[in-house]
């Protein structure tokens, strides 16, 4: 049996919490400037960039665009408050 999107994104997310960090750091930037609709993948670049930046290591970060709408769902889960901030599809998983 192969390992379904959801099954990937959870184990990504459990070993890399600093991600999901940073994800709501992030868009928490964007409504605090008053943004009302969000960008999953804006979010996910900017995480992308500020790692490179700010880490010295030869290692290659890497955040799989498979896991950007699990992100942003995650976060409107978290944040009921924000529901459908983040504009996402019906997931076929």
């Amino acid at each position: 049996m192969s390992v379904t999107l959801a099954e990937k994104f959870a184990e990504y997310d459990a070993a890399n919490p600093g991600i999901y960090f940073l994800f709501k750091r992030f868009a928490n930037e964007l409504i605090a400037v008053g943004r009302t609709k969000l960008s999953a993948s804006l979010i996910i670049e900017r995480i992308r960039w500020e790692v490179n930046i700010s880490t010295k290591s030869e290692d290659i970060f890497k955040v799989s665009n498979n896991h950007t709408a699990f992100y942003a769902r995650k976060f409107m889960e978290n944040f009921p408050e924000y529901d459908g901030i983040f504009r996402t599809r019906e997931q076929k998983a």
